[in-house]
């Protein structure tokens, strides 16, 4: 195996290949990247009776950082080992190691923190596209409201909750993640990095002033947090702030918080649900500090029995509980010894659907949208290589066009994640079938770019291929 990377234009590492080594663990493929982050699936080097039979790595690379933003790196990492041994809990992923890269032969590995963790089956934002049950979201946030009610007890604040970090385990379980961000309280605040995801931050925080710690943050944070989930799992992933675009959104927060436009969620949340993320909602830091995660498991517990088929997640009920179905069939399997395996947002492996199917493409600028004149300005690229990052580096030169209708042949749903202008994020990609004189050709469409969801086999890992040189004219992958 070759062991070299190369990097990206951005200057970092390359994506490392299957059978690369990492400490005692052999890097199986990736599952996803942030911005301080890679997290690769990994199986042992030497498999143990009674160890885990597949990991996540999350690899936090120092290399080539300017001094503060490596101690940035380092100070995250702590933070996660910290409340990994701390604070373990069920709810919680559990760390089951760390180490540190001393990577001579690859200079952008060395010195990069790694973290061991439990590997788990796909992210809450993969089960909210289509909305869920009453029934299946109470499960859902109970889970979450358990794993919120015991980080407030050790003495943390998430800071950072929502549904990317909400995973859903092999068994069917719900499971908090990320604590990067994550602070530990000294007496009724702590303090955190001026970092986080705005959709989810509290109107509060924005008027918190930086000091040398960071910014204050309390346990509140965290429930402010929780009534934007508790809403997006009744509305199929939708904010209760209306805005096209996070900046937006937080501007409807702020006007929301000042008292100048009214809460407004969607009908398809349930009455108790809405009334629970109301409460989570509360505008201020000593209203909704009175809703605690105790408070709100004891309500969930004394809530009344939800009536069958309420909302868009009655219309949404068969497929999500096909999805649930899929993580509780394989934790079934795994106890018979089994090898049923479940890939994030791809279903119980084998095939989903019958294919090929259309599917037609969507350009998120809305100066795109309805025009006829085919303007390479809004013209879209297909990739070549869904495993490769997704710049002009990587796409066939045939282009298309919002209202396009093509023909996917299966769908990957563990290739690596695009974020598209409205700050949708998905790791699913479409095989497309292009036909071109002289035989048919394959290039790749990202969820992002398709309003469609049509049920499609699995496509088999594509082999991994060097980057092309961009043809003439072939611009950048999204909007030219």
């Amino acid at each position: 195996m070759d062991e070299r990377t190369v990097t990206w234009e951005s200057g970092r590492p390359e994506p490392l290949p299957e059978g690369y080594r990492v400490g005692d663990w052999i890097v199986t493929e990736p599952i996803g990247s942030g911005g301080w982050a890679t997290v690769y699936a990994a199986r042992p080097a030497e498999p143990a009776e009674g160890g885990p039979e597949e990991v996540a790595l999350k690899i936090m690379p120092t290399a080539g950082l300017a001094p503060r933003q490596a101690r940035d790196v380092a100070e995250a990492a702590a933070r996660e080992v910290g409340l990994g041994r701390r604070a373990a809990h069920p709810r919680l992923v559990r760390l089951l190691d760390s180490l540190v890269l001393g990577a001579s032969e690859d200079p952008s590995l060395d010195g990069a923190i790694v973290l061991v963790m439990e590997r788990a089956a796909g992210s809450l934002r993969e089960l909210l596209d289509a909305g869920v049950t009453e029934a299946e979201g109470a499960r859902l946030i109970t889970g979450i409201c358990e794993g919120l009610a015991h980080l407030h007890r050790a003495g943390w604040v998430h800071t950072d909750l929502k549904p990317e970090n909400i995973l859903i385990g092999r068994d069917g379980s719900v499971k908090l993640s990320d604590f990067g961000f994550a602070t530990e309280l000294s007496g009724t605040h702590g303090y955190t990095p001026p970092m986080g995801t705005l959709d989810y931050l509290p109107p509060e925080r924005g008027r918190e002033p930086l000091g040398e710690r960071g910014v204050r943050v309390r346990p509140s944070a965290d429930v402010w947090a929780l009534g934007i989930v508790i809403h997006e799992v009744f509305a199929s992933g939708a904010s209760p702030f209306p805005g096209a675009t996070p900046a937006a959104r937080t501007a409807a927060v702020r006007e929301y918080a000042e008292g100048r436009a009214p809460l407004r969620m969607d009908h398809a949340v349930p009455a108790f649900w809405r009334e629970l993320a109301a409460d989570c909602l509360a505008p201020g830091h000593e209203a909704r500090a009175a809703h605690t995660a105790e408070s709100l498991l004891d309500r969930i517990a004394s809530r009344p029995a939800p009536r069958a088929g309420r909302g868009r997640g009655a219309r949404a009920g068969r497929g999500r509980s096909r999805l649930l179905g899929a993580l509780l069939a394989v934790a079934v399997c795994a106890a018979a010894g089994g090898a049923l395996r479940w890939y994030a947002g791809g279903g119980a492996g084998g095939r989903d659907g019958e294919g090929p199917a259309p599917l037609r493409v969507f350009n998120a600028e809305r100066g795109c949208q309805g025009r006829t004149d085919r303007d390479r300005q809004c013209s879209l690229g297909l990739a070549i290589d869904p495993l490769r990052p997704y710049t002009a580096r990587n796409v066939v030169p045939d282009r298309v066009w919002h209202g396009d209708v093509l023909e996917a042949e299966c769908r990957l749903p563990d290739g690596l994640p695009v974020i598209d202008e409205e700050d949708r994020t998905s790791t699913v990609w479409f095989r497309i079938r292009l036909p071109r004189e002289g035989g048919d050709v394959t290039a790749w469409l990202p969820a992002v770019r398709t309003k469609d969801r049509p049920a499609l086999p699995r496509c088999p890992h594509p082999t991994p291929s060097a980057p092309s040189a961009p043809s003439s004219g072939t611009g950048v992958p999204g909007s030219s």
